[in-house]
């Protein structure tokens, strides 16, 4: 991986982007607003991350055009399909999504590059208030 962040805890947020300039601004917003971050040149980095028994990682944030032995679509239906307690979202061109909608269609909106920093800390706090809230209506029901 090309920077792990030492403060990195339970809640991390995975960045899969092959843009330095893109992955470096946002991840660095995201430290700055508390969040911890990993950060993937490729997927195959991301899934060196997601194998780190080390890292809790509860978001992924993913271009869709990511490079590597897999596709950021690949990697997001393996991640539904294995890790369906991660929240994982595409980000790319309104273009790629449209092409490409029928591979995740279960999933909701989807962040544009280049990120709008204000508008991915939302989504991940959203993201993170939904499934707490599904988590204690689970248990709740146990």
């Amino acid at each position: 991986m090309t920077e792990q962040d030492p403060a990195a805890k339970p809640g991390a947020i995975l960045i899969v982007d092959g843009d330095i300039l893109s992955r470096h601004a946002i991840a660095d917003f995201l430290r700055r607003c508390g969040h911890g971050v990993v950060e993937a040149v490729n997927t195959d980095e991301a899934f060196i991350a997601l194998g780190d028994a080390s890292l809790a990682v509860d978001v992924i944030l993913c271009d869709i055009a990511a490079i590597g032995t897999r596709s950021g679509f690949e990697l997001a239906s393996w991640v539904r399909r294995n890790r369906p307690e991660l929240e994982v979202r595409l980000a790319g061109s309104l273009a790629g999504i449209a092409d490409n909608a029928a591979a995740i269609c279960e999933s909701g909106p989807h962040l544009a590059r280049p990120y709008e920093p204000d508008a991915v800390v939302d989504y991940v706090t959203q993201l993170r208030a939904k499934r707490d809230h599904d988590s204690a209506v689970a248990r709740q029901s146990s």
